[in-house]
């Protein structure tokens, strides 16, 4: 049986926690901070977990 490969695309896009849940980053969070407010930007820095479905196929990309 051949070697599983991990999605390089998955990888850069989402994190492992330590007790392994999959977090990713949210949108809205590149650039133009100057017209957000304080309060959306301290918002945007948490980093949600994934939703149970989705985390089941993200799981199956990076080849856990």
């Amino acid at each position: 049986m051949g070697k599983l490969k991990t999605c390089k695309t998955a990888a850069k896009r989402f994190k492992i926690t330590g007790s392994g849940k999959i977090t990713r980053r949210k949108a809205y969070n590149n650039h133009m901070f100057f017209h957000k407010s304080g309060s959306q930007k301290r918002r945007l820095e948490s980093e949600p977990v994934l939703a149970s479905g989705e985390a089941k196929r993200v799981k199956k990309l990076l080849g856990i």
